[in-house]
């Protein structure tokens, strides 16, 4: 199965298109912080907490977007709608785990590796072709998670980052279902993964789901605000921009969030961390940056740019 090669859209689409996902990177950067300021909720409160705010957001936005023909669109995601949320759902909750039990800043460098891990499935998957620049950053990027994990081995942190690799992968399928199903109005798989997180909470902790009124504010805002509106924003965007400009843009949440708790919780990473966050950081940008100027002379020659 190959994908279809697509025209690049008009210049104001893909300008608005970036300065959605500058909004979507930003906003979710915050997330790490939001979380460090829960005291008392566990992983699985919090899952439920966020889950439902998230139902209510992207719900609210399906109503406004599409009206009466909201039901109809749900349903309409079909097998890879559903197969997009399951993934997402445990996207979700692989990374509660890696961020409670490590640094932020180890969870968000693992995060990084996305491109990479996105990459090599759409090369399986959707018989996409890699460039050796991108195998390149792929062995560069492994290295530097590699530096990671292996500090965190002595910080005793092991699972955390080994949740945070699960995280990147389980996304990344993700991110392959939606650019493989573009016509797919794939919204509704947020509420997927929201439905799938809350019965999976609810299992776990029933009648053990309150916490201070302020934690749940908390958890509204993070999944409400933080997850809905950038998840939202990121599936309008794939769909105009081509996947190094995502992965350049998805660089800030992982290069700002653990700077927001570095400076509002004094949560200091570690060297390796840091050693190990600068490689993949730095391998992720310079192959994205390559990509940008590839994918500009080719439009300046008026040839058609795959996603």
């Amino acid at each position: 199965m190959s994908l279809q090669l697509q025209p690049f859209d008009p210049p104001v689409r893909r300008a608005h298109a970036m300065g959605l996902m500058i909004v979507s990177s930003v906003g979710i950067s915050f997330g790490g912080l939001v979380i460090r300021s829960i005291e008392t909720a566990d992983v699985w409160q919090i899952n439920f907490y966020r889950s439902l705010a998230l139902i209510v957001t992207v719900t609210l936005i399906m109503g406004l977007r599409h009206g009466r023909a909201a039901p109809a669109r749900v349903r309409g995601i079909g097998r890879p709608g559903l197969l997009a949320g399951i993934m997402l759902a445990a996207a979700g909750i692989s990374f509660l785990q890696s961020i409670t039990s490590t640094t932020v800043a180890n969870t968000l460098f693992m995060l990084s590796a996305i491109p990479f891990f996105t990459a090599a499935l759409a090369w399986i998957f959707l018989k996409e072709g890699l460039h050796r620049s991108t195998i390149l950053t792929m062995i560069a990027a492994a290295c530097g998670v590699g530096v990671m994990v292996a500090g965190g081995i002595g910080a005793g942190s092991l699972y955390g980052n080994v949740m945070g690799l699960v995280t990147a992968l389980c996304f990344s399928g993700y991110a392959i279902i939606v650019r493989r199903h573009r016509e797919i109005e794939m919204l509704p798989a947020l509420i997927v993964s929201g439905g799938l997180i809350v019965c999976i909470s609810v299992l776990l902790r029933w009648g053990d789901l309150a916490i201070p009124l302020r934690e749940i504010a908390l958890c509204l805002l993070l999944g409400g605000v933080l997850s809905g509106l950038a998840n939202a924003l990121f599936i309008a965007a794939s769909k105009h921009l081509a996947a190094a400009e995502l992965t350049l843009f998805m660089l800030l949440e992982f290069a700002l969030g653990p700077v927001w708790v570095w400076l509002f919780v004094a949560e200091t990473p570690t060297a390796a961390t840091i050693a190990g966050g600068t490689v993949v950081i730095l391998s992720v940008a310079i192959r994205a940056m390559i990509e940008l100027a590839r994918n500009h002379r080719r439009r300046k020659r008026g040839i058609q740019t795959p996603f």
